[in-house]
């Protein structure tokens, strides 16, 4: 196995990050309840977790900046645009399965 710089690690974290945003921004036919059914996480937890980051850095970002970089578009356009009423099956699955906190 080839051993990895921290910086080179970083970049590559980085780069692989920037094509999950760009690959769910494509993909606004999945709504968030579905990622949230299917794999315990949704735009809005990697939108939270990149304010963490931001925060524990130093760096004053707010909810509204992060989702926006999520996104790619301030959320409530992106809600307007893009989210569905979820069905009583997926919030049923959303009940059974949501992350424990």
């Amino acid at each position: 196995m080839t051993e990895l710089t921290p910086d080179q690690q970083t970049a590559f974290e980085a780069a692989a990050f920037r094509r999950l945003v760009e690959h769910l921004r494509e993909r606004s036919d999945v709504q968030n309840i579905d990622l949230m059914n299917l794999a315990g996480f949704c735009r809005n937890c990697l939108s939270n977790w990149y304010l963490e980051a931001a925060n524990e850095a130093g760096v004053a970002l707010d909810k509204e900046q992060s989702r926006e970089i999520v996104y790619g578009m301030p959320y409530d356009e992106w809600r307007a645009l893009h989210q569905r009423e979820a069905s009583s099956e997926q919030k049923a699955a959303f009940e059974a399965n949501r992350p424990k906190e």
